[in-house]
């Protein structure tokens, strides 16, 4: 039975699994959360506490939580792209870091996000508050390139780094003092798995609450 992923191209944890599913050319089936599967919202309502996507199914087996489906994939269906590291002490480093870009990006730019879905904008505290935390977690990664092998591979760090740098960018801008974590943004845009996300979700830049920008 072929692999489904239920998800939405716009939501920046859909890509996550995405890119790694594309970078291994792994088949599957996506079952798009668009309104017009009701029981496509029904199974992913039922499979986690909070009713959330993506949602990996695999025959009998439910895997939620993007970083969780990364991991189901590089063991169950492992390709070229390494997405986890074989070493144990590498493999932690790489899930320390994913938690990075999850917990102190995505999640803060969610904020501002969130507050413009709730009252229709964002208050300045709110955006100060978001910027300040992004702002501080932009200059961590700036400096955490310094020693990362940036290159073409697509691992874990790299499925939670590219979608949560696109809208978050979006949010807050990367500081010019940041050329590193700039050009790495950039450079994960054009990759192959990656570049057809951001095309994939490029119809949809209409919902964005904050109002999405005339760019990348």
């Amino acid at each position: 039975m072929m692999l489904e992923l239920y998800g939405h191209p716009f939501s920046s944890y859909t890509w996550k699994a995405l890119i790694a599913l594309y970078a291994n050319e792994t088949p599957f089936t996506f079952r798009m959360l668009d309104g017009q599967n009701p029981e496509f919202y029904e199974k992913v309502q039922a499979a986690s506490p909070m009713g959330k996507f993506p949602l990996l199914v695999d025959g009998e087996t439910q895997v939620f939580e993007a970083s969780a489906i990364i991991e189901y994939l590089a063991l169950h269906y492992p390709g070229p792209a390494p997405l986890l590291p074989v070493d144990p002490g590498a493999a932690i480093r790489t899930r320390m870091i994913d938690r990075v870009f999850d917990n102190y990006v995505m999640n803060a730019m969610q904020e501002s996000v969130d507050e413009a879905i709730r009252h229709g904008a964002v208050s300045g505290e709110v955006q100060k508050r978001v910027d300040e935390r992004l702002l501080r977690t932009y200059r961590w990664i700036e400096k955490w390139l310094e020693d990362y092998q940036a290159g073409d591979a697509i691992t874990l760090i790299e499925c939670a780094a590219a979608p949560s740098l696109f809208y978050a960018d979006w949010v807050t801008r990367i500081p010019e003092d940041c050329p590193n974590l700039r050009g790495w943004r950039a450079h994960l845009l054009a990759l192959p798995p990656i570049s057809r996300c951001v095309e994939d979700a490029r119809p949809f830049r209409a919902y964005f609450p904050l109002g999405a920008p005339d760019r990348d």
